[in-house]
């Protein structure tokens, strides 16, 4: 048995990042009001997240790649019938892959439509304007009823899932994404995770939240 990292430094602060931008702006959006302006920020804080996961995911740690947890249906049935692949349990299973993907989903289209919503009282997406004026009062909708409860939704489901794992697989899925380290006997890649990686992030970083803050001020 020997300590493989799995989840590299930018991967496991893009994570925990968007666990804390995800609650304040489930908190900030029930709260409304003042809070509104903090539910903006954390908004765009989030679309730069997405821009970074987006553009990591194709060169970022082996095991963050896209190309490492994009499975086939024929892979997906055969691990729902419990015939999975020892490094299916190293990165993203199946499962947690179709997880990941949703979330992703959902945040994207939250972000999207919270641009284009308009309240008709206080607050305005930068994007609202360029939209055609049938499709803001759907945006709005979607981003204040629907997708807000599809995305609490998922966020429920991701902790039954890690629940799931600690309790019932005796797996901790929480200290290796804090770590970055998993312990296996199997020989796989470990994600590199040195200083170049890491500057390659912070560039990848500064590019993301640059855009996000041009959105900011359209």
């Amino acid at each position: 048995m020997a300590r493989l990292r799995v989840w590299d430094l930018p991967t496991r602060l893009l994570h925990w990042l968007l666990v804390i931008a995800v609650v304040g702006l489930i908190v900030t959006g029930n709260l409304g009001g003042a809070w509104m302006t903090s539910h903006f920020r954390l908004g765009y804080a989030v679309l730069a997240l997405l821009l970074f996961r987006l553009a990591w995911g194709f060169v970022g740690g082996y095991w963050s790649r896209f190309s490492r947890f994009i499975y086939s249906p024929l892979t997906l049935l055969r691990y729902l019938r419990g015939q999975s692949m020892p490094e299916h349990e190293l990165g993203h299973s199946p499962t947690a892959a179709l997880s990941v993907f949703a979330l992703l989903l959902v945040l994207s289209l939250q972000v999207v439509s919270g641009l284009l919503s308009d309240d008709e009282i206080a607050f305005t997406g930068p994007l609202s304007r360029f939209a055609p004026s049938e499709w803001v009062p759907l945006a709005t909708a979607y981003h204040a009823e629907w997708g807000k409860l599809v995305l609490i939704g998922l966020v429920v489901l991701h902790l039954l899932a890690i629940g799931y794992y600690k309790w019932i697989r005796k797996t901790s899925l929480v200290a290796a994404m804090i770590t970055g380290d998993k312990t296996t006997d199997l020989l796989q890649p470990a994600s590199r995770d040195g200083l170049a990686q890491r500057v390659l992030a912070l560039l990848l970083a500064i590019g993301c939240v640059a855009i996000a803050a041009f959105v900011a001020s359209l």
